[in-house]
C-alpha cells in the first residue's frame, strides 16, 4: 500500500479508509439535515435530475452504491415496480443502518448490503443501472471502483455518478468562503462535529474535476460518457453507458 489523500492531508491508504469510516460514523445521525444545509436544499433537485436521467423502468435491476440514507434507492424503487429490484449498499454500516431504517419507515423493503465499491460482491452484467451519489470522492482507488461498476453493468446499462465538482470561476471565492468558513461552523452547531465537515469540504477540492472524471470513466471501459453541470458546477452528474 502507498500514501493517498484524506482531505488536504497525506495519509496511508489503510488509515484513510479508517478515517473516512470515522467521519461517516460521526455524521450519520444528522446526515440528511447537514445535506440540506451544505447544499441549501439543492441536493434534492440534483437527485431528482439523476433519477430522471437514469430512465429506470419497470423490471430493471438497480445497484445504488454509497447509498447512505437511501434517497436515490427509494426513488428508484418506485420506478422498478414489483418486477424489478433495487440493491441498497454502502461501505459504512452506520450510514446504511440510518438509510435502511428510513426506507422501512417509508414502507420500502430493499436488499441492504454492506460492501466495498472497489470489490463488489455481485456477478458480472447483473444490473441495468448503477448509481453512486456523493460517494465516489471518498473512495481510495476510484479507478478500481469505476471498473467494478462497469463489470456489474449489463451491456447498454447506465452508470450515474452524482458528485460535488468544480464550480464556475465567478463562484470560486464565495464557494470557498462558504466551504471553509461557514460549513465547519454549521457542522459544529448542528452535528457537534466541525472537523468532519472540514474534511468533506477538503475532499471536494481533491476530487477530479468534470473533464478528468469523464476521462477516468472512459478509461474504465465505458463507451460513452457525458456530464451535466448543476448549479454552476457545484455538483455534476456524469452519465456513462456500457457498450
Amino acid at each position: 500500500m502507498s500514501d493517498t489523500h484524506f482531505g488536504f492531508q497525506s495519509v496511508h491508504e489503510r488509515e484513510k479508509a479508517q478515517r473516512v469510516r470515522g467521519v461517516f460514523d460521526s455524521v450519520a445521525p444528522r446526515y440528511d439535515v447537514m445535506n440540506d444545509l451544505m447544499s441549501l436544499g439543492l441536493h434534492r433537485a440534483w437527485k431528482a435530475f439523476t433519477v430522471l436521467c437514469a430512465d429506470v423502468r419497470p423490471g430493471h435491476r438497480v445497484l445504488d452504491i454509497a447509498g447512505g440514507t437511501g434517497d436515490l434507492a427509494q426513488a428508484f424503487a418506485r420506478k422498478v415496480g414489483s418486477t424489478g429490484e433495487v440493491v441498497h449498499t454502502d461501505i459504512n454500516a452506520a450510514m446504511l443502518g440510518v438509510g435502511r431504517d428510513r426506507l422501512l419507515d417509508a414502507g420500502v423493503v430493499l436488499p441492504t448490503v454492506v460492501c466495498d465499491a472497489e470489490k463488489l460482491p455481485f456477478a458480472e452484467a447483473s444490473f441495468d443501472r448503477v448509481s453512486v451519489g456523493f460517494g465516489l470522492r471518498n473512495m481510495t482507488h476510484k479507478e478500481l471502483a469505476l471498473a467494478e461498476m462497469h463489470r456489474v453493468l449489463r451491456p447498454g446499462g447506465k452508470l450515474l455518478v452524482l458528485e460535488f465538482s468544480r464550480v464556475a470561476k465567478p463562484l470560486e471565492k464565495a464557494y470557498d468562503w462558504y466551504s471553509f468558513s461557514v460549513l465547519p461552523r454549521l457542522g459544529r452547531l448542528v452535528a457537534g462535529d466541525a472537523s468532519s465537515y472540514q474534511y468533506l469540504a477538503e475532499s471536494i477540492r481533491m476530487h477530479p474535476g468534470q473533464q478528468e472524471l469523464k476521462a477516468m470513466m472512459k478509461s474504465s471501459g465505458f463507451g460513452h460518457v457525458d456530464y451535466h453541470n448543476l448549479t454552476g458546477g457545484v455538483a455534476a452528474l456524469h452519465v456513462a453507458i456500457k457498450c
